[in-house]
Order: C-alpha cells, then structure tokens, then sequence
C-alpha cells in the first residue's frame, strides 16, 4: 500500500512539473488508437472517449499556462456537449460544429503553450515538452478545419486511392502533419480555394513556429553553454 501510495506520488510530481509530457504522450497515442480502431464496431465511441480525455488534458495545460484558463472551458465544455449529442443523435453537423470549435481550443492551447516557452529565460525539461505538444496542437486544429471545410465545401481535397469520396481523420491528420512539418509527403491535394488557402495558413504557421519558438530555444541553449564555459 505505502509503495502504491509513493508511486502515485511520484506520478503527481511528474505531472505538475511536466504536464505538456502528459499531453504530448496522449497525443501521440491517439495516433496508434486511430489505427487501432478503425473498422472497429463502435470504435469511433472509444476514440471519442479518448478525444474528451486528450481535450480536458488541454484545459489542464492552458491552465498550468499564462493563458486564461476559464476561455479555455467555455471552448471545451461546448466541444464535449457537441460531440456526446452527435453521438446520441448520430447528427454528423453537430460534430462539425464541435470540430470548428475544437480546433479553435486546440491552436488556443498552442498558443498558450508558446506563450509559456517564450517566458522562459532558460531551456527546461517540460519546454522542450512543449514545443512538441505545441507542434502536435497546430497540427490537429488544422486536421480539424480541414475537416470542417471538407464538410462544408465536399471535394475540397483529392486522394489518389478514392478521389471522389471524403477522407478520413486520420486521412487529413496526415495531410496536416507532412504540410506543417514542410516534408511535403503527403499524397493529399487541396482542390477548392477554402482548403487551399488553409493549407497556406499551415504552411506559414509551420515556418513561423521553427523561426520562432524553435530558434528561441537553440538560442537560449547556445547561450546557457556559453555561460557555462565563462563561469
């Protein structure tokens, strides 16, 4: 029992200090869950579970943030409604609704997420958390305004396997993964002027994040050895 307790402990300490790990980690695991659930019967209710999980996880980071903590729940608490009643209601424009809206929680999460890194005046262990939270954020708010345009203007985006039919999550998660990461792999074109012009919002939040938040954190690492080799 005392061992269990040290390690729940533990575990709490780990959380406060790095909560953008926590976050990166579900992140990423949502990853192999959209895998592991597709095709699955009433898989996409478990990776709904998942998603309200990843979006509270969210909420907690902006309020370890500078950011304001009670925006973040008004974009939540709708998200999570939305997504429970297109459920229940199986209604597929509630859920673009909540789309719309998660994708606004998720780049305010990044945003505050950059906020926090750019307060810094030293690299630490949970910065460096959260700029690859922060990258995974940016990415899934435009998977999600992706899917927001595909709904609202059907055929925005040509795959080669099955050009005429909508893509998947996962399908438009690709498609903003290798656009934010500017490796241009992605077998996905952007055929309307609405997906065209997001797939360039991408592109230049992706440049502007490596020039910013990254070179930031390079700079204060080459600072700190330097001190390192005058003191």
């Amino acid at each position: 029992m005392k061992n269990s307790n040290s390690s729940f402990m533990r575990w709490g300490i780990i959380a406060r200090h790095h909560p953008s790990a926590f976050l990166l980690a579900a992140q990423l695991m949502s990853l192999v869950l959209y895998v592991a659930f597709e095709g699955v019967p009433h898989g996409s209710f478990f990776l709904s579970v998942f998603g309200t999980l990843v979006l509270l996880l969210v909420v907690w980071v902006v309020i370890r943030s500078p950011a304001i903590s009670w925006i973040a729940w008004i974009i939540a608490a709708p998200v999570i409604f939305l997504s429970l009643l297109s459920w229940l209601l199986a209604n597929p424009t509630l859920l673009i609704w909540a789309a719309l809206l998660e994708a606004a929680l998720y780049f305010y999460g990044a945003g505050g997420l950059i906020t926090y890194v750019m307060g810094d005046d030293q690299v630490t262990t949970d910065d460096l958390f959260a700029v690859g939270a922060t990258f995974t954020l940016i990415a899934w708010g435009f998977a999600y305004l992706y899917l927001v345009c595909q709904a609202w203007s059907p055929g925005s985006f040509a795959y080669g396997t099955h050009p005429q039919e909508p893509l998947t999550f996962l399908e438009l998660l690709f498609l903003s993964f290798a656009n934010l990461s500017a490796t241009g792999l992605s077998d996905i074109v952007p055929i309307s002027s609405p997906s065209r012009v997001l797939v360039m919002l991408e592109q230049f939040a992706g440049v502007a994040y490596l020039a910013v938040v990254v070179s930031r954190l390079i700079g204060l690492t080459i600072v700190r050895h330097q001190d390192k080799g005058t003191s």
